[in-house]
């Protein structure tokens, strides 16, 4: 067994590295383009405050030029020049589904977790300015209990972007902490129409399912979600043990 997982590693290794290299190189991009001026009535956050970059995406560029030049030396590009010109995949989709790829046949846990996470920052990154901004407010609010701001946020970008799963996902998830369950339910059912394989989203959905007494429904949910991310933390353990109790009821 151990010489099959070390064979996996091996052959998803090379590849691997060329998706999320790609992925990094595309969230890169897209938070180039998200810095923007404050939105009327609201400060700019401080460059301190903002949404670090998920992790397995450094979030500078090994080897960065400094600001200045010696005598004689040529000005450097602007950065808008170095983002158009840098090999950036176009096409978000056929980067999630290299990686959904991988997700799916990542021989461990361990493997698996960089991949999740590189997943979910491209989940995170918008097209438009306006969105990550309000995003990135959305976020700080949450992590600082203030819910109710939060909302307002996501209310904001769900109007904004309807077709941008993540704000969905992550206003599920404040009615969620506020026990709204039927928002949250609608909003991850959403998400999920949006984002078919968003493993958070079902892990959600499964979550608030099993809660209310929806076993046979839940234990669906958690088997799609395994298909998808087999080492989703505590998947596994819940999917067994609602089997169990689902048997019990005849299944």
């Amino acid at each position: 067994m151990a010489s099959y997982v070390l064979r996996m590693r091996t052959q998803l290794l090379p590849s691997l590295a060329a998706i999320v290299a790609a992925a990094c190189l595309l969230t890169e991009t897209v938070a180039a383009q998200d810095a923007s001026p404050a939105l009327p009535g609201l400060s700019q956050p401080p460059h301190s405050q903002s949404t670090p970059p998920p992790s397995g995406m450094p979030g500078a560029r090994p080897g960065a030029q400094p600001d200045h030049a010696g005598p004689g030396a040529a000005s450097p590009a602007p950065v808008r020049n170095k983002v158009a010109r840098s090999p950036v995949p176009q096409d978000r989709d056929a980067v999630l589904a290299e990686l959904y790829a991988h997700l799916a046949k990542a021989p461990d846990a361990v493997s698996a977790a960089p991949i999740a996470k590189t997943i979910e920052g491209l989940w995170l990154h918008s097209d438009s300015p306006t969105i990550g901004l309000l995003m990135r407010r959305a976020l700080k609010a949450v992590n600082d209990h203030n819910n109710d701001l939060a909302l307002k946020l996501l209310d904001a970008v769900v109007d904004l972007g309807p077709d941008y799963a993540e704000g969905w996902s992550r206003r599920a998830y404040v009615y969620y902490l506020q026990n709204d369950y039927e928002r949250a339910v609608g909003d991850l059912r959403r998400t999920l129409a949006l984002e078919p394989n968003n493993f958070k989203a079902l892990d959600g959905l499964a979550r608030i399912l099993r809660a209310s007494g929806q076993k046979k429904s839940a234990l669906h949910v958690y088997q799609q979600l395994l298909r998808i991310y087999p080492f989703m933390p505590g998947a596994k353990e819940a999917a067994d043990e609602l089997t169990v109790e689902v048997e019990g009821q005849g299944i």
